[in-house]
């Protein structure tokens, strides 16, 4: 059994896939749990008076939200779905890798939700000049905290090695 000392373990290629399966696991079950309450909510709403009397620009970002709530919640529960599919085939550093991209493109939506969400609340609730720059500001948090920290991390402590 081969083992790879690139990482600075001495494991094997499936004891490095057992271990990058196990923090994906971890990851998305904060991703899962927050994604599904979201769309839960989401999909409650047409179903409220207040929702027959929006405009239309408002009903047209909530249809919008619930799809990208949807494609979030596709895209997050994927990874199960595929380990389910090619358990016991041997390949799970293949699905390591095609988790991690269902978990980031899932990361991406679940961001694109979130901020359409915000978006129409404050619209609804505020009527406010004020909500896109609201929204940005909070969209800019969400980037910094998501992508661009975690980035610039990797970036600046992969380069000291």
């Amino acid at each position: 059994m081969p083992h790879d000392t690139r990482a600075g373990r001495n494991e094997s290629v499936e004891e490095r896939a057992d271990r990058q399966w196990q923090d994906l696991l971890q990851e998305i079950r904060v991703a899962q749990t927050g994604v599904q309450i979201l769309f839960g909510f989401l999909l409650t709403v047409v179903f409220t008076p207040v929702f027959a009397g929006l405009p239309q620009t408002d009903k047209t970002i909530y249809i919008v939200t619930v799809v990208l709530g949807s494609l979030a919640t596709g895209a997050l529960i994927g990874p199960v779905a595929f380990h389910r599919i090619v358990a016991g085939r041997r390949i799970k550093p293949e699905a390591v890798v095609w988790a991690g991209r269902l978990i980031a493109t899932g990361l991406v939506l679940l961001l694109a939700t979130c901020t359409a969400a915000l978006l129409l609340v404050l619209r609804v609730a505020t009527h406010n000049a004020l909500v896109p720059w609201i929204v940005g500001g909070v969209l800019a948090w969400y980037l910094l905290c998501w992508f661009v920290l975690p980035l610039w991390a990797r970036i600046r402590h992969t380069s000291e090695r």
